[in-house]
């Protein structure tokens, strides 16, 4: 076992390692063999408020320092990542049960948001805009919102930790990462332990382990965040976005998907089912982005699912650590149960599995479905797993209809020989992304990702990120005299 096991098996407050003062523990499992990584005394409301305060300490200095020194943090931080490369592709596996495969594709992306976060520095730009007023010039700055409040999911948690921390941190802002008590190292301790090794000054970042059972909303209602970033489910991300508004602060909010792949008539068969087995099996299904549904013109239905259903025949569901994984673990036995519903669900209903995978603890093994009612809600729903429906459909028109017939609106993709019909169908489709010719699962540092529906508010990477993190200041200076009316 990883000594970042024991040794990050702690709070991060204020630039100390400490345990928490709650009273009862997070055990951390490893997912595939059920082995105990760590036991992490919980964080309680007082330690959250430490956290906050020691941010907004920080952060003072730190948002006043030149942008270009605080530059050097993220590239030390590049430097540590890719000497503990080994190290960190091990704890992944171990927590996550993410394949290496997995691993080097969480590890790949990270690299490249904080490649990103080195530009985004230098990034926020003032304006001087005319004034109506004679002698009067009016300046509007870019200026961080002080701290932010991180929390992420246990799908990608380096990833999208990260993904959040380093532009805050970048653009001047302290932070609070809470991170998801199924992933406490990888998507919390670990983050904070680069960092610390990347020079970093104390205090501004922060991580906290813990749960609402003992914290209830006080990560998110606290006084000092002004924005909280969030990735989760829909129904978390409801409740999040209300008491942030109740509470006069901003939300950025990355939720769930129903995402389909969609084949027309005229694609390339073969590249269509490569697209559609990674869209949808990727580490075993656990992603936002994944394709839930796969979507065929009738005229191919045939071919395609024989081809589609023979690939699922050989991927290869086990251990993690064997780079011939291809599925390992789900992340706890209730997605191994509520996975296990679905498809009986789905069966009941009347669909038929073309291929139907057994579950062993938290191993579930694929499973296709075909022939699911039009009218039953496991087509409109976000399954977290290695399952897939095959839904037929008769011409462009009936395809955009059910692809649109979801609550979610993240991702998706669709196939064909023409280019433009393809951007044409995907104008079509009510969500914040959509690919053509490609899977349906990127994410890519300089475009803006997020939802629309209940699959999120707000958008992440590149502009947007600095649209997220900072705030704008108008300050006017009279260079002639004012003329007031009295």
């Amino acid at each position: 076992m990883s000594s970042y096991f024991t040794d990050l098996a702690q709070q991060y407050i204020d630039g100390e390692w400490r345990p928490g003062t709650g009273s009862w523990d997070i055990i951390d499992f490893n997912p595939y063999d059920g082995e105990k990584l760590a036991s992490i005394t919980i964080a309680t409301v007082e330690e959250v408020d430490d956290a906050y305060r020691a941010a907004e300490r920080a952060q003072k200095q730190w948002g006043a320092t030149n942008a270009y020194a605080r530059r050097a943090v993220f590239e030390k931080a590049l430097a540590v990542i890719d000497e503990r490369e080994a190290e960190i592709t091990d704890v992944i596996i171990a927590e996550l049960g993410g394949t290496r495969l997995k691993a080097a594709f969480e590890l790949h992306l990270v690299r490249e948001f904080l490649r990103e976060a080195v530009q985004l520095a230098l990034r926020p730009e003032g304006k001087i805009i005319p004034s109506p007023v004679d002698g009067k010039e009016n300046r509007l700055y870019r200026v961080p919102v002080g701290v932010v409040g991180v929390i992420s999911p246990f799908n990608f948690p380096f990833l999208l930790s990260v993904k959040s921390v380093a532009p805050a941190l970048a653009l001047g802002n302290g932070v609070v990462l809470k991170p998801h008590q199924n992933t406490p190292i990888v998507g919390g301790s670990l983050v904070a332990k680069i960092f610390e090794e990347a020079g970093l000054p104390g205090g501004l970042l922060n991580v906290v382990i813990t749960d609402i059972a003992e914290i209830g909303d006080a990560f998110i209602e606290h006084p000092v965040p002004k924005v909280i970033s969030f990735t989760g489910s829909d129904k978390v991300g409801r409740h999040v976005a209300t008491v942030c508004a109740a509470n006069f602060k901003r939300s950025v909010l990355e939720l769930g998907g129903n995402s389909a792949l969609v084949v027309l008539e005229d694609a390339d068969i073969d590249y269509a089912v490569d697209a559609a087995v990674f869209s949808r099996y990727v580490h075993q299904g656990q992603v936002c982005m994944a394709a839930n549904r796969v979507l065929v013109d009738r005229s191919i239905e045939a071919e395609f699912t024989e081809k589609f259903v023979a690939k699922v025949r050989t991927l290869k569901t086990g251990d993690p650590r064997d780079p011939q994984t291809v599925i390992g673990p789900v992340i706890n036995a209730s997605q191994a149960d509520a996975l296990s519903g679905v498809v009986e669900q789905a069966i009941t209903e009347g669909a038929t599995a073309l291929v139907r995978g057994t579950t062993t603890d938290n191993l579930v093994e694929p499973s296709v479905l075909t022939g699911v009612p039009a009218d039953s809600d496991l087509l409109r729903q976000e399954v977290f797993g290695p399952v897939v429906f095959l839904v037929p459909f008769d011409g462009e028109e009936e395809a955009v209809r059910i692809v649109n017939d979801t609550p979610y609106g993240l991702s998706g993709a669709v196939h064909t020989a023409d280019v433009e019909r393809g951007v044409s169908f995907a104008k079509q489709i009510d969500t914040g992304m959509f690919h053509v010719n490609d899977g349906t699962v990127h994410d890519e540092p300089l475009v803006p990702f997020g939802g629309e529906k209940h699959s999120g508010i707000g958008r992440l990477n590149g502009e947007t990120t600095v649209d997220a993190f900072t705030t704008t200041k108008w300050i006017s200076v009279q260079h002639g005299r004012s003329r007031f009316p009295f």
